[in-house]
């Protein structure tokens, strides 16, 4: 059985993956998570969390064998990294009956800017901010009800989940430009070298044989662009 860590969310994209009411999961990191587990003859055991700290938390504590995670410094400390798969824009949604139009528009006294605490996007967003902080919320479900309520105004993500989650928020609007670039990698605990090995030439495979492609467009991201690294053989 090969343990496969993922996050829960509607924001979809390269990291997050949903969950129905019958508890199936889908999304590109599940996809991922089961043909890695059928190239190595082995059943994928899908672990799903609520954000990408906890995942990251629970490595030390051998819960998992392998993920797809963004990744930072930060997190570097507890993860190795292998190849990134997907790079994507950090952005911001903001609430509805906000005129803001602007990266710098966000970042202004009395502005309550919010993100997934404890997370690349979360830190990078906060790095970025001078003249107001940053608030954390643990679920993506706390994050979008600060939004409806107006406790939140403006929430930082990768651009692709943000358009998503728009769709759900009627009249909020997903800002131009960018604050950071979130690459989105696969990971393994800390020291877990064949592990690394394994998933690295997984990936690299199914950029080359078109697999990766294949899972990008059936979670409706045709757009994405797949890092040259990749493919290159």
């Amino acid at each position: 059985m090969l343990r496969v860590a993922i996050a829960i969310s509607a924001a979809g994209g390269a990291f997050w993956a949903s969950q129905d009411e019958s508890g199936a999961h889908s999304g590109v990191t599940v996809d991922l998570a089961h043909a890695l587990a059928a190239d190595l003859g082995r059943s994928a055991q899908i672990l799903p969390y609520p954000n990408s700290n906890e995942i990251t938390e629970d490595a030390a504590r051998g819960a998992w064998d392998v993920t797809f995670i963004p990744m930072d410094d930060a997190r570097a400390q507890k993860l190795d990294f292998g190849p990134v798969y997907n790079a994507s824009e950090s952005t911001w949604l903001v609430r509805p009956g906000l005129a803001l139009e602007t990266q710098a528009d966000v970042d202004a006294p009395g502005l309550r800017p919010i993100a997934v605490a404890n997370t690349t996007t979360g830190r990078a967003a906060a790095a970025f901010l001078k003249r107001t902080q940053l608030r954390g919320y643990p679920t993506m479900a706390e994050i979008m009800e600060a939004l409806r309520t107006g406790e939140g105004d403006a929430f930082a993500m990768s651009r692709d989940g943000l358009e998503r989650l728009s769709r759900d928020l009627p009249g909020s609007r997903v800002l131009p430009g960018r604050f950071f670039e979130a690459k989105t990698a696969a990971a393994v605990p800390k020291g877990h070298g064949a592990m690394l090995r394994t998933v690295s030439v997984f990936l690299r495979r199914c950029a080359q044989d078109g697999r990766l492609r294949a899972i990008l467009d059936a979670n409706d991201m045709r757009e994405a662009e797949i890092p040259a690294k990749l493919t290159q053989a």
